[in-house]
């Protein structure tokens, strides 16, 4: 009898929700560059190749624009093509043909078209790498009317958001905390399944404060959580989509603890702290204690190595953050 589960790093989940989705449905479509032979610069795409053929595993060019054009011609047509990105900070040259093209296409058309496509790209620091590595940039695309964002942080979920952003109908940005790939790893159906796109989860229970992060830094959060226990009872919500944006649990969170912090590796200025914080602003004014405290990246280009930790928002940081805004 076959085993119901498997233990799983993240970008393994990456890998098998691929190969279910591949082995379902002929249109899925993965390219990139180095995603056939070589299984990709992180191996997410390794084996897919040999399985499914050079017709629907493709190697592409280095040309990040044509890349994802290419893809959106045909997502148009019918097709469910899944372009990788080797890293978020890659992107920029197809970013045109993302905002101008595969978001608009739905609203362009008045319906006659969808673009059912998910730009797979690795993000944020961590691990050493050079300039535009470690980019952390998803508040662009959330600003984006038409594209949903999604960024897990545990291998169940991925596989399970991974396979929603291949169903759906419109264009997806499905980036990956690579710093977490191969971190720890979670027990993982061996069926597919599907997480709703747009529901946050409350990854730990508390009545004091509420914390809101996503992707890389929610291990960090939950172990300054964790740190905290017994001094301050921390609530820790996972937001999981950044667009759309689950602003019930959000709002449902913050009435229960009347304080709130937001965790994220991105720049401070323009981030999701400041749409969360102004969206609290809006739904639950009268539950608030005191401001809500970004705990954020800087507002510099990522560093290089010698000052990318301190760069990266670490449980004694996020710990402060947590007491100066029960402080207040």
């Amino acid at each position: 009898m076959a085993a119901e589960s498997e233990n799983l790093t993240l970008v393994q989940a990456v890998r098998d929700g691929l190969h279910q989705e591949m082995e379902r449905d002929d249109d899925v479509i993965v390219m990139g560059e180095d995603v056939g032979k070589n299984g990709g610069v992180f191996r997410a795409t390794e084996g897919l190749y040999d399985e499914f053929g050079e017709n629907r595993v493709i190697d592409t060019p280095l040309a990040e624009s044509g890349i994802v054009g290419t893809a959106i011609g045909m997502a148009a047509y019918g097709l469910r093509p899944v372009p990788e990105m080797q890293f978020l900070g890659f992107i920029y040259p197809a970013f045109d043909q993302i905002v101008s093209h595969a978001a608009r296409l739905r609203t362009r058309s008045r319906g006659r078209f969808t673009c059912p496509l998910v730009v797979r790209a690795p993000y944020g620091g961590g691990i050493r790498a050079p300039e535009h590595h470690s980019e952390s940039t998803e508040a662009m695309f959330v600003h984006q009317p038409g594209l949903k964002v999604v960024i897990p942080s545990t291998p169940y979920d991925t596989k399970g958001l991974l396979t929603s952003a291949i169903r759906s109908p419109d264009p997806v940005i499905f980036l990956e905390p690579k710093l977490i790939y191969r971190a720890f790893r979670e027990e993982v159906p061996n069926e597919p399944y599907e997480i709703p796109l747009g529901e946050a989860a409350v990854r730990r229970e508390g009545s004091d404060i509420s914390v809101f992060t996503y992707g890389a830094m929610t291990q960090p959060t939950l172990e300054a959580a964790r740190n905290l226990e017994g001094d301050i009872d921390v609530e820790v919500v996972d937001l999981r989509t950044l667009s759309p944006l689950d602003i019930d649990t959000i709002v449902e969170s913050f009435k229960k603890t009347g304080r709130g912090a937001v965790v994220h590796e991105a720049p401070k200025t323009g981030g999701m702290a400041a749409e969360i914080a102004a969206t609290i602003q809006e739904e639950a004014l009268m539950y608030q204690e005191a401001p809500i405290k970004r705990i954020s990246g800087f507002d510099t280009p990522f560093p290089l190595y010698a000052l990318e930790d301190y760069y990266l928002p670490e449980p004694a940081r996020i710990e402060t953050g947590i007491r100066e805004a029960m402080e207040f």
